[in-house]
């Protein structure tokens, strides 16, 4: 999909014009200061330009409306009745079309309350970028970037809009989104001819790219929807990609349709056989066939899933979409980094430790210089990594900040995850250029000269202790020697920073939990393997094997499919190690998680079932995981993967009752036409029985899960499905059975007496039956029912049964019931719920567990991507968008300035 999105891209628009002037110029047309936009400015340009933002994440209750009224049964039923209306059937007629309004204005209630939940939490996730703004680096909200800001990219950045380029250190950026190219592009700042395909582009960083190396410095030349990307995006349809849970719930709808439209159509051809009034066999049949269909299944799932979120939220977990909460369930294999989750993630700065013959001040000066983030006004990097904010932090680097005043950064190579490593070139007050080469100990010793013999078995120690180490290096530089990695040969070994990330204290527990819900944990991490063992060990896991990135190299898959299972720690790999891993685990079946909060976890978290990051992850990662952490807890991860599985059980509480009970009143419908001169029950009160029994069953979110159902992961398996159905309908049409029997031969009913009968025994054991479905075990012994379902069953229940005594029996055709009845429907009833416990127990000791389904394919990159540029508020019309002046050659042959119009460009 992405290919042909790009294929169909049409170079033009505002980042083409701007990457065929000089910067400098570009400065100046967009009247962009020294030091930045003022925020006075910036907040004007934002009034007067919309947000930086694709669409909307606002719930449209116009949508949810239409999600309730597109079912076609639902518009044939409406369209009979309307027929019936005008042939002379006229009461009828009405009350079917209050009762579906009342049916569908339920459902539009509850969905739509759900909605709204999914956009409270979409809005809590937050993108930022980094900014010049007011003449310092600041950190501001993705969507407030205006054109005219000047923006800083760091590597695993997403693009945040279209910039021209101003700086680039080795800048390469990833452009598959845009234009399907695998490989990453290299920029610079030089302008292009005018007209140049969007694929080259290479003074320009385009919005939804990642940077891949490097960084950069760029200002903003279009935002939102006139962005390149926004154009895609825009044009994207509502429709989300599915997930797991919807295609088992499209699946589902399927068998419905199937099974509705087979026997829907038999009781018509049955009732025109019989020489029943069409119109009536016609609205009987479209009512039964509605009834049938579960519509408030999307309501009831749409219910839980917002509570489920609300409590998942209240814990400290936000999913970017409500359905991700049901795959969150279906976890079975986490793999997660080790920084955070297993430790506290608070990097304290411990020591330096010198080579002999420099000082530990001389270490931790050097190791404060480099650093690849800009500094704001108290001299503290701007959205700098872990480990540069512990350094800075640190009580020494107090007393260092008056002696770095006098040196001057004046290039940068910064770091990458294939050499491990940042550099940069700085020079002193005396004007000498000296060359500080800053990461990990293996990389950066085996590019020094000479490495002291104390210092390697120093590292050791630390090592051996659970500590993180960066060494430091330097050598004598040439200023105007533009750095690469071919510089970081020769260095002087200064020595080495020592870190310490103890483990969490409940880091032990929350692993427990996670083994308790039948859920693997493995580590995967970018560390030294001897320090990950030690943090294994400190946590009890004393038997953890260990694999580093030089041993999966050097095994096949096949080999890697085996040591996967006995692994419990992968230490020093690379990002595509981690994916590897990820889509290896995925084979051997099962759904995999992984968790993870930098640049190089993005890959990983795109391969797994579901991605989980953190709120104060990097960009990328944000991006591509599916739920949000605001704490970096496996503990708070637990809650999530039951809260998800919980969900998942009480759905299927309703779909397993709606489709046996259902199934089996239609096969009753079916045999009572075959010998009744009448109508078994009219089109309308099959509607009003439908949505009383729905109506109850809306309160199954808050029902009561047993353990075992979340102790392990459930998934779809329409074949059980179906074999339910089949099992327990035919149970349910046998005491219909008898009450025709009971009916005809005990009370000698007349039509609207069996009508009124069978509506509130049908109404009752469809609607108690939740009580033996809704568990394996024995019903309020060993499995007690939620106090709201409890009092809304017996409610609805209550309610059917006194209709036929108030006023509104006559206009519902209902009569009423001699009181010898009703202790006829309670004896069944009771009888009933003791046979489908039975069959309970015989049809889950014949029934395996459930079948996995097979992953759904599709590319979900482009539409998390656009998620990220979402607003609450509504948008401006594209066409109403004005566009901010840079003048300059356009595609068209124009030129464009501040006072002519901009012509548009085609778009995808």
């Amino acid at each position: 999909m992405v290919t042909t999105v790009g294929a169909r891209l049409v170079a033009g628009g505002r980042a083409v014009s701007a990457a065929a002037l000089p910067t400098a110029q570009v400065l100046r047309d967009l009247q962009v200061p020294e030091g930045g936009l003022s925020s006075e400015e910036a907040a004007r340009r934002l009034k007067r330009w919309g947000p930086n933002a694709v669409h909307s994440h606002r719930a449209r209750a116009w949508l949810v409306l239409w999600h309730q009224l597109r079912s076609p049964l639902l518009g044939l039923l409406l369209a009979a009745a309307v027929v019936s209306y005008f042939v002379g059937e006229r009461s009828d007629a009405m009350i079917i079309a209050v009762i579906v309004a009342l049916s569908v204005g339920l459902g539009f209630v509850n969905e739509f309350r759900a909605e709204k939940t999914a956009q409270s939490l979409h809005a809590k996730i937050r993108h930022r970028a980094v900014v010049l703004r007011d003449g310092r680096p600041q950190e501001v909200e993705v969507t407030t970037l205006v054109p005219g800001d000047v923006v800083e990219l760091r590597l695993g950045d997403i693009v945040p809009a279209d910039l021209r380029l101003l700086q680039a250190a080795g800048l390469e950026c990833s452009e598959s989104v845009l234009t399907g190219e695998s490989l990453p592009v290299a920029k610079d700042t030089a302008a292009v001819p005018a007209g140049t395909a969007l694929a080259d582009l290479s003074g320009c960083a385009l919005m939804g790219t990642v940077v891949h190396a490097g960084s950069g410095r760029g200002v903003v030349v279009a935002t939102g929807a006139e962005a390149e990307f926004g154009k895609i995006a825009a044009g994207l349809s509502g429709h989300q990609l599915e997930t797991e849970f919807q295609v088992g719930l499209r699946r589902f709808s399927m068998l419905l349709v199937y099974v509705a439209g087979a026997l829907t159509t038999s009781i018509f051809i049955i009732n025109v056989a019989l020489h029943k009034p069409l119109i009536d066999a016609l609205l009987f049949s479209l009512a039964i066939a509605v009834g049938i269909t579960p519509q408030l299944l999307p309501a009831v799932v749409s219910t839980s899933l917002a509570a489920g979120s609300r409590r998942m939220s209240r814990r400290k977990v936000l999913v970017k979409r409500l359905v991700c909460i049901e795959d969150l369930g279906d976890v079975d294999v986490l793999f997660t980094d080790k920084t955070g989750t297993l430790t506290q993630g608070r990097i304290d700065f411990m020591r330096a430790v010198p080579v002999p013959g420099t000082s530990a001040e001389d270490v931790l000066h050097r190791g404060l210089l480099c650093t690849e983030s800009d500094v704001d006004g108290q001299g503290r990097p701007v959205g700098g990594n872990p480990l540069d904010d512990a350094l800075w932090d640190s009580p020494a680097a107090a007393a260092q900040r008056p002696v770095l005043s006098g040196w001057k950064r004046v290039g940068v190579l910064p770091f990458d995850h294939e050499r491990r490593m940042v550099s940069v070139t700085v020079t002193d007050p005396a004007g000498d250029t000296l060359l500080i080469t800053k990461g990990a100990p293996e990389t950066v010793l085996e590019r020094c000269a000479e490495v002291p013999e104390p210092v390697r078995g120093a590292l050791d120690a630390e090592f051996a202790a659970g500590n993180r180490v960066v060494a430091v290096a330097t050598r004598p530089a040439h200023p105007a020697t533009a750095l690469s990695a071919a510089d970081e040969r020769g260095l002087r070994l200064a020595g080495l920073l020592v870190f310490r990330d103890p483990p969490k204290p409940d880091a032990a527990e929350a692993l427990g939990q996670l083994d308790a819900l039948g859920i693997t944990t493995k580590i995967v991490t970018g560390d030294n393997p001897t320090v990950a063992a030690k943090v294994c060990q400190d946590l009890g896991l004393t038997d953890a094997a260990v694999l580093t990135g030089t041993d999966l190299d050097a095994m096949d898959d096949e080999r890697l499919t085996e040591a996967i299972r006995d692994t419990t720690v992968f230490a020093r790999v690379s990002p595509e190690h981690k994916a590897r891993i990820v889509r290896i685990q995925r084979k051997t079946g099962g759904d995999v998680a992984f968790l993870g909060d930098g640049v190089n976890d993005a890959l990983a978290l795109h391969a797994a079932d579901v991605g989980i990051s953190v709120d104060s992850a990097t960009d990328v990662a944000k991006d591509a995981a599916d739920v949000i952490l605001l704490e970096k807890d496996l503990g708070v991860l637990a809650d999530g993967v039951a809260e998800g599985r919980r969900i998942f059980a009480n759905t299927i509480k309703y779909v397993l009752m709606g489709t046996s009970s259902n199934f089996g009143n239609m096969f009753s419908a079916a045999g009572a036409s075959l010998f009744l001169p009448f109508l078994p029950m009219l089109p309308s009160q099959i509607l009003l029985n439908n949505l009383l029994y729905d109506t109850s069953q809306l309160a199954i979110p808050t029902d009561e899960v047993d353990e075992e159902q979340v102790r392990r992961p459930a998934h779809w398996d329409i074949a059980f499905i179906r074999r339910f159905m089949i099992c327990f309908g035919p149970i349910s049409s046998l005491f219909d059975f008898v009450t025709f029997a009971v009916m005809l031969g005990v009370f000698h009913a007349d039509a609207a007496q069996f009508h009124t009968g069978w509506f509130v025994e049908s109404l009752a054991t469809q609607t108690l039956v939740i009580f033996a479905i809704r568990t394996r075990r024995i019903p309020f012994w060993r499995s007690r029912p939620s106090l709201p379902l409890t009092l809304t069953a017996l409610g609805v229940v209550a309610l059917g049964a006194a209709l036929p005594t108030t006023p509104l029996a006559h206009v519902l055709g209902f009569q009423p019931l001699p009181t010898a009845f009703f202790a006829a429907v309670a004896t069944m009833v009771v009888v009933y719920l003791l046979l489908v416990e039975l069959g309970k127990r015989i049809f889950y000791r014949t029934t395996g567990p459930h079948a996995r389904p097979e992953p759904a394919p599709g590319h979900r990159h482009l539409r998390r991507r656009a998620a990220r540029f979402s607003t609450v508020t509504r948008l401006p019309h594209r066409q109403a968008l004005r566009r901010p002046p840079v003048k300059g050659p356009h595609p068209t042959g124009t030129t464009v300035s501040p006072h002519s119009p901009v012509p548009r460009t085609p778009s995808a």
